[in-house]
Formats: C-alpha cells, sequence, structure tokens
C-alpha cells in the first residue's frame, strides 16, 4: 500500500509538471475586475498582448467590474483552477476593499492564489480649474480648509486605492471633502472634465487632460516629481505623509490551480514585465514596478497589507 501511494503523488508530480510544461495549450482569460479605462484595465491589456505574442495564445481581456471588485473575482473563483482563468486587480480590491465589504461566501485572499504582482500608480491631486480657482497647492489646501465639506472628490468606488489615500489627505491635512464613488477611475475622470466633482486622486489616466490645459495638477502623491510636471510638488513637500497609490496590482488564480501552473505563469509575467515596450508604457502611465516576486513571495506581501489596511482603516472611518 505504501508503494503504491509514493507511486501515485510521483504520478501526481509528472501531470503538474507536464500541465505547466503544454501551459498555454489554449486561449487564456483574463478578468480585469474594474471598470475600462482605468491604470488596472490599460496595464492588463498590455500585458495580456505581450504574453499572447511570446506564448501563441490569445490572451483575452474581459472586464467585469462593480460589486467593490467581487463580480469579478466571483466570474474567477467558479471557473476551473487549470491556469486558463486568471483575475487581473489592483491591489485595492484584494486588501482593502474587503476589509470594508465583507461577504461570507467569497473571501478572495482565501479563494484566490496570488499570480505576480505587476505595479502600483503614484496618484496626483488634480482639480478642474473652472470650479477651483487655485493655481497652486498652496492655494488650495487655503481654500479647502476655509471651505469645509464645499469640494466633492470622485474615486473608483469604496475602498479602492485613491479613495483611501484622499481619507487619509483629508486626516493629516485636516480638510473635509465629501466621497463620490464610482465604478472606475474613468467614470470620475468624466466627471471631473464635465465639472460635476470638484478634485480626484487621479491615477494617472488624467495626464493628457492636465497637460492639454484642461484640468490642474497641484500636487503629487508619490516619491517624487513627475518628470513631466516638475514644477508640481510631492505631498511630503507639502507637509503631508502617509498617501501613497496603495498595494500593487497583480494576476490570481483559483486557489486550487495546479502549483507548477501558477510558478509558469509567474516567470512569464516576470518576463514580460522586462520587455522594453511593456517598460515604456507602464512608464507612461507612471506606474511604478513592483518588485520581482515569486508565487510565496506575492502571497506574504498580499498578507501582510491586508492586515496593515485592516488596523489603518478604522483609524481614518471607512469601512465602520
Amino acid at each position: 500500500m505504501r508503494n503504491i501511494i509514493v507511486a501515485w503523488l510521483a504520478a501526481l508530480g509528472i501531470v503538474g509538471g507536464a500541465e505547466a510544461q503544454t501551459w498555454p495549450a489554449k486561449p487564456v482569460r483574463v478578468v480585469v475586475n474594474v471598470a475600462p479605462g482605468g491604470v488596472a484595465d490599460v496595464t492588463a491589456r498590455v500585458l495580456a498582448a505581450r504574453l499572447g505574442e511570446t506564448l501563441g495564445q490569445p490572451f483575452i481581456v474581459e472586464n467585469r467590474g462593480g460589486g467593490d471588485g467581487y463580480i469579478g473575482f466571483e466570474a474567477v473563483t467558479r471557473s476551473e483552477p487549470d491556469g486558463y482563468t486568471l483575475v487581473y486587480a489592483p491591489g485595492s480590491t484584494m486588501m482593502i476593499a474587503p476589509h470594508i465589504i465583507r461577504r461570507a461566501d467569497l473571501d478572495p485572499v482565501k479563494a484566490l492564489a496570488p499570480v505576480a504582482a505587476t505595479g502600483r500608480v503614484s496618484l496626483y491631486l488634480v482639480v478642474n480649474p473652472g470650479k477651483v480657482a487655485a493655481s497652486n497647492f498652496a492655494e488650495f489646501l487655503a481654500y479647502a480648509r476655509a471651505n469645509p465639506g464645499k469640494l466633492n472628490y470622485g474615486t473608483p468606488g469604496n475602498g479602492t486605492s485613491p479613495h483611501i489615500a484622499t481619507e487619509v489627505f483629508s486626516r493629516e491635512a485636516k480638510v473635509k471633502l465629501n466621497h463620490i464613488p464610482y465604478k472606475g477611475a474613468g467614470p470620475a475622470l468624466k466627471d471631473l472634465l464635465g465639472g460635476v466633482i470638484e478634485l480626484v486622486l487621479d491615477p494617472g489616466i488624467g495626464l493628457p487632460h492636465v497637460k492639454a490645459g484642461k484640468l490642474r495638477m497641484l500636487a503629487v502623491a508619490g516619491g517624487q516629481r513627475h518628470p513631466d510636471f516638475p514644477d508640481v510638488p510631492t505631498l511630503e513637500e507639502g507637509g503631508i505623509k502617509g498617501v501613497d497609490g496603495g498595494p500593487h496590482f497583480g494576476f490570481y488564480a483559483p486557489a486550487a490551480t495546479p502549483r507548477e501552473v501558477v510558478e509558469r505563469i509567474n516567470r512569464e509575467v516576470l518576463k514580460a514585465m522586462q520587455e522594453s515596450a511593456v517598460l515604456a508604457r507602464f512608464k507612461a502611465l507612471a506606474v511604478d514596478l513592483a518588485p520581482a516576486m515569486s508565487p510565496a513571495e506575492f502571497s506574504a506581501y498580499v498578507k501582510a497589507e491586508s492586515e496593515r489596511y485592516a488596523k489603518l482603516l478604522p483609524e481614518i472611518g471607512v469601512g465602520k
């Protein structure tokens, strides 16, 4: 009996190795769990196109936004755990939103296996100049403090990185802003351009409109100034600390996906991340690359960030 069990386990290892070698033998579905038009959607499509070119199978991107990320997560957790259905998600939907919107039937941290981290956004304090007369960050801060509750800010949704970052900003800057959640960064940007809201912490998709003069950038929530806007200071230069773009985006697979397949996908994504065309596109979007992580390292990162936000959210009054 012992010999039979050993042989059976060895066979499983052989099968798993064979699956990893043959993957992908058919098209791969990549579910993006946020609306089209945001940085997560754009970076997913950049990587999917490159993976399709190098691996010889289409990587088909499908947006399943809404439900604070759960709609996309649910679509993937119900799929076969074979590496042919993945979810590409902003870190906020995996490590922040589940602490705000809890579902007893679906815990994404348990139901999904982290595969590969890709990058995270810097955030830019951007205003509609027709609605906010401030020409620089100091003027904006003075106006916001003098007019508590009169400015509306948009975000891609509750629990997203821009939402949490703006609440941290409000706490540190001692201002009161009204939160207007949208179903993605694209819809929030549209309403900012239309003057429906006054400001956003934009993940980068609004920069062309800043260059065109339709919007005004007042500060950068990141470690350094943007090279295309050298005169715009960081929030830290303005005395506001602790505001950042949140956890890294990444690929996830159903939890039961064979380890060998997860590792193969990880290797292919990390290779794609080093391609010059991919790097150039990420740089244009002002996305900070994630350090190269194995699936195990990415899993540890997800766990640690989830625990960090579980402590932070009550401190800033989010999710109560």
